[in-house]
């Protein structure tokens, strides 16, 4: 390989990264330069000598990891951090356009965009059939146009694959990308859809490690940062609606996940994206008073007051003014439409009602 094809494997620049590397190669006797098609370093081409072969092989078994250059964990978090959801504002304006090829309710449209403004999880409930798949896929273009993100990480010298092919779609074409003046150990991406249903279990939720690659594939909640994870017919996975509910209580309040290696090392991850509950099921069936904390949902049916009713609803206008572009204020259209969104009851069709 040319030292370029070898920089643009890597991701890597070619003057005081890839050069230096090859050098040092070159010098331990590893690598043998053979020649080139030009005065430029770049066309330099380098071919493996035995000595190298073996060095390679004992990579090999440590890790078959091939591509592009991985970045430190400590880097990814930052750069998921800088592009936080939270930061979006969705307005009336946003909502309109977003869904005008679609015959939806303003009611519920009204109700979509303060809950998607905070970045905090939610239940899309209903009878099936009527578009809630739909709607988390518009909503989606609601959060960013594009995100950015490394194709690995590297901690303690084991590699996470983090770029999946199938939900981070190139924003731009990868010829335009490889010419651009950036990092490219990373790729610019749509802001990605990951949709689970049945498949999904508790061990889906964690580092994918595979023994004879020795790498790791990233769980679904982390490829989905900086876009929207769904979950497709709640209540009908193999795992249990209470126990994957308690898997993430601490992640969706905290917003951080906690992975474990193979080697029983714990990681912490940012969890940036839009969750959503897609169902047909009554959701007060499945969660009870402390996820219901975390999921900004009360069942209006008997609800006895708590503490935490007051900050949920105030938290619930300012999201609201947010979206209308107001003044939070304790005005009572702001606190109609936020009890309204937060206090839910089903008629007996078993669909939500109208709130008075």
């Amino acid at each position: 390989m040319t030292l370029g094809e070898i920089a643009s494997a890597l991701g890597l620049p070619i003057t005081n990264v890839t050069e230096k590397v090859m050098d040092l190669l070159n010098g331990e006797r590893l690598v043998e330069i053979r020649g080139g098609s030009g005065l430029s370093a770049a066309t330099y081409r380098f071919v493996i000598v035995d000595k190298g072969a073996e060095k390679a092989q004992e990579a090999l078994a440590r890790s078959q990891y091939v591509g592009r250059a991985p970045v430190p964990i400590a880097t990814y978090v930052a750069a998921v951090q800088r592009q936080g959801i939270a930061n979006v504002t969705v307005t009336q304006g946003d909502i309109a356009r977003a869904f005008a090829h679609l015959a939806v309710p303003r009611e519920t449209l009204t109700q979509l965009g303060p809950a998607t403004n905070p970045g905090k999880p939610i239940f899309l409930f209903g009878p099936p059939g009527n578009g809630k798949t739909t709607i988390a896929e518009v909503m989606v273009g609601l959060l960013r146009g594009e995100v950015v993100l490394p194709f690995a990480v590297e901690i303690d010298g084991q590699v996470i694959k983090a770029y999946d092919r199938v939900y981070h779609r190139a924003a731009v074409g990868w010829a335009v990308q490889d010419r651009a003046r950036f990092d490219h150990r990373w790729a610019v991406s749509k802001g990605p859809i990951v949709m689970t249903g049945g498949e999904l279990t508790l061990e889906t939720l964690d580092l994918i490690y595979d023994g004879t690659s020795k790498m790791y594939e990233a769980p679904f909640q982390t490829k989905a940062n900086g876009g929207i994870f769904m979950v497709d017919d709640f209540g009908r996975q193999r795992v249990s609606p209470r126990d994957l509910l308690d898997r993430w209580i601490v992640p969706l309040e905290k917003r951080v996940d906690f992975l474990t290696l193979h080697t029983g090392k714990k990681i912490e991850i940012p969890l940036d994206m839009l969750t959503v509950f897609s169902t047909n099921l009554d959701p007060a069936d499945h969660v009870d008073e402390a996820l219901s904390r975390i999921l900004a949902f009360c069942r209006k049916k008997g609800l006895e007051l708590r503490s935490r009713h007051p900050r949920d609803i105030l938290d619930r206008i300012i999201d609201t003014a947010r979206f209308l572009q107001k003044r939070p204020a304790l005005e009572p259209d702001l606190v109609e439409m936020a009890c309204e969104s937060y206090l839910v009851s089903l008629n007996a069709d078993g669909v939500p009602a109208t709130h008075t």
